[in-house]
């Protein structure tokens, strides 16, 4: 398992790629899954089955295929003890994706968030945007 690489992705970029899987972060989260592990934390599947328990999102996916994602991500998900306490993020919010990464020795956080972009890279962790991850992957092909 350690030999694959591991990802971490920022809740809305998650949601995003339920919404709108043939977006950027959609095939980023697929590409991720197919070829490494997704790193999830407690915290972090608390706040996204949160986040997808709200309403608005009901115009655009059907609450039950959101629990069904959800379940399916964090079947297929390895979860990590957070470790260590970060606090260098513009937005504290966004400390805990730092956390989860240096925890996990994740390869990379994946996320659309400027405060966390402004980080790259965070302790030889790369930060990308979904877009720049997939032409990182292109460039092994």
């Amino acid at each position: 398992m350690r030999n694959k690489p591991c990802y971490v992705f920022d809740t809305n970029t998650i949601v995003s790629a339920l919404l709108f899987d043939n977006s950027n972060p959609g095939r980023a989260l697929q590409e991720a899954t197919d070829r490494g592990a997704l790193l999830l934390s407690m915290e972090i599947a608390e706040e996204l089955a949160e986040v997808l328990r709200r309403d608005k999102f009901d115009r655009y996916v059907r609450r039950k295929i959101r629990e069904e994602f959800l379940r399916a991500l964090i079947q297929q998900a390895v979860f990590v003890e957070v470790s260590e306490t970060i606090q260098v993020c513009r937005d504290p919010k966004d400390d805990e994706f730092l956390e989860l990464a240096v925890s996990g020795n994740a390869s990379q956080v994946i996320t659309g968030d400027d405060d966390l972009l402004a980080l790259n890279p965070f302790r030889g962790i790369s930060i990308l945007t979904p877009k720049q991850f997939l032409e990182s992957l292109a460039e092994f092909v």
